[in-house]
């Protein structure tokens, strides 16, 4: 029996495909994996990326040469942690967050994988750290940023990130999809708002390249023009 492949429409990773993805499409380090089940006994262990959403993100470090990355919620640090094992010795990553609780779990991963020494974690509001960077004579001096963190604030990051990222860098913004929220005029809260609005204000951003990408809870990828400040 054949089955004919479906077109333009996006597949949903349900129980049956989700595991033959991740067996066949992710090659998950032992550390990474410990992490994510970790982080899924947790309260808000629903935060957390997926698998998938780390490989590809190793895979975009290797793709542009990333040297300086840039994140901007750290949670229990599995996307820090994916991209710290893809860097090169001398890789360095400036970690965004606000939980000391949360990120403690992630400082125990990263010191047992022995990448610590690649990351530099700032706890403090995001915001003011990414303006502390600016003001510093930081600009256009990441190679990738990845947003994933209050979605109120998510047009101020994106804003701080396009000038902290050198043009021909590369922008990640996760949850773009919002559990199909984005797309269902009835949800008005402040969060979807702030969502379908970046999403909308990417589409028309000339200073960028897009692609929105139906992975993990939908990931928005921003390449910066050459030329951009």
């Amino acid at each position: 029996m054949s089955r004919k492949p479906t077109s333009g429409k996006i597949r949903t990773a349900d129980d049956r495909l989700l595991p033959y993805l991740r067996s066949v499409g992710v090659r998950e380090a032992p550390v990474l994996s410990r992490l994510r089940e970790e982080t899924q006994a947790l309260p808000m262990g629903q935060m957390q990326i997926a698998p998938e959403q780390g490989a590809l993100m190793q895979l975009l470090v290797q793709l542009i040469g990333v040297r300086r990355y840039l994140e901007i919620g750290v949670f229990t640090g599995y996307s820090a942690l994916s991209v710290a094992l893809a860097l090169p010795d001398d890789g360095r990553i400036l970690a965004c967050d606000i939980s000391a609780e949360w990120t403690a779990v992630a400082r125990r991963y990263w010191q047992q994988a022995g990448q610590e020494h690649k990351i530099d974690l700032r706890l403090a509001p995001a915001l003011d750290t990414l303006d502390g960077l600016l003001k510093a004579g930081q600009a256009a001096s990441f190679d990738l940023a990845f947003i994933d963190a209050d979605k109120q604030n998510y047009d101020g990051y994106y804003e701080r990130a396009l000038a902290l990222v050198r043009p021909g860098g590369l922008i990640a913004i996760d949850n773009v999809l919002w559990g199909g929220a984005v797309a269902d005029p009835t949800y008005q809260d402040a969060e979807t708002v702030a969502i379908r609005t970046l999403n909308a204000k990417l589409r028309e951003d000339d200073r960028i390249a897009l692609a929105m990408v139906p992975i993990g809870d939908g990931v928005s990828l921003a390449w910066k023009r050459a030329g951009q400040a």
